[in-house]
């Protein structure tokens, strides 16, 4: 298909997070290796299915304590790339430290519109919760968290009215949000590379940014960006906070210093680091 818009070049470097860090493949790849060690391991659940879709799996590990909080992953990839089974590494801390965690997967651009990818999260979340019991894990302490493209979906899972998609599931389904460098608003992608396996709508690119929409739930948020991002990364954290803070919710920022999009997975799954120490704390 031919590119409707040019590429704007400052807004390319800005989010074209592979071009500025040729060794991202080598880093990714080191975490996937640590998350194969971690698998054979684990107390886990891998692949379990709560859609029908081929991707429309998450892998569950317990800590092993009763009532632990969940502390709920999406990996990033720009919605077209990337595996949950990159990121069982972790579960390593976080289990340690007494959380359970799920990595969820979901199908991926352009193989399903964006529109279909967010609701295969709500699906998982909604699968989550009413499958708790079984799977060992406390459906009141579902705690949301993602990177990149799985910040926005940690946000849109955030605006979601849960009701209105079962008479069943709570209003306040999801506890706590923390999205790490996301994005937030989806307009600035559009005249870059990364829009070209997306297919937005014009009507996509409104209704699924979430500086456009309210939180549905009080449920506190914690914005997490690197201190070494992109002013681009930095201007869609802003816009969120403002737009969220005019809410009852409680909206928090939080800058891990130094690191660039890539290292901030690194420092998530460091149990040393001030970033794990962060969000840990913050989960209910």
């Amino acid at each position: 298909m031919k590119r409707q818009i040019d590429i704007d070049p400052e807004l390319e470097y800005n989010y074209n997070n592979m071009a500025r860090r040729p060794d991202a493949p080598e880093l990714l790849q080191r975490l996937a290796a640590r998350s194969e060690a971690f698998r054979r391991e684990a107390d886990a659940a891998l692949d379990c299915r709560y859609g029908d879709g081929e991707r429309e799996r998450l892998d569950l590990f317990r800590c092993g304590e009763l009532d632990a909080p969940l502390y709920v992953y999406i990996h990033g990839g720009y919605w077209q790339r990337g595996d949950k089974s990159m990121y069982s590494y972790l579960a390593e801390p976080f289990n340690a430290a007494g959380i359970d965690v799920a990595v969820v997967g979901y199908p991926l651009c352009p193989q399903v519109s964006m529109t279909r990818l967010v609701a295969s999260i709500r699906s998982a979340l909604a699968w989550l919760w009413r499958n708790a019991g079984d799977l060992g894990v406390n459906p009141e302490r579902i705690n949301l968290s993602g990177h990149s493209a799985g910040g926005h979906l940690t946000a849109m899972a955030l605006a979601t009215r849960w009701p209105e998609l079962g008479d069943d599931l709570p209003t306040d389904l999801v506890r706590t949000g923390i999205p790490l460098s996301g994005l937030y608003r989806l307009d600035p992608l559009l005249p870059t590379t990364i829009a070209d396996a997306l297919g937005l709508s014009a009507a996509e690119v409104s209704e699924l940014s979430p500086v456009n929409l309210e939180p549905a739930v009080d449920a506190p948020l914690l914005v997490v960006i690197g201190g070494g991002e992109t002013p681009g990364f930095f201007s869609q954290a802003g816009l969120l906070l403002e737009a969220w803070s005019r809410n009852e919710c409680l909206v928090e920022k939080y800058v891990e210093p130094e690191v660039d999009h890539f290292d901030l997975l690194v420092r998530l799954g460091d149990p040393q680091s001030e970033l794990f120490r962060r969000v840990t704390s913050w989960l209910e």
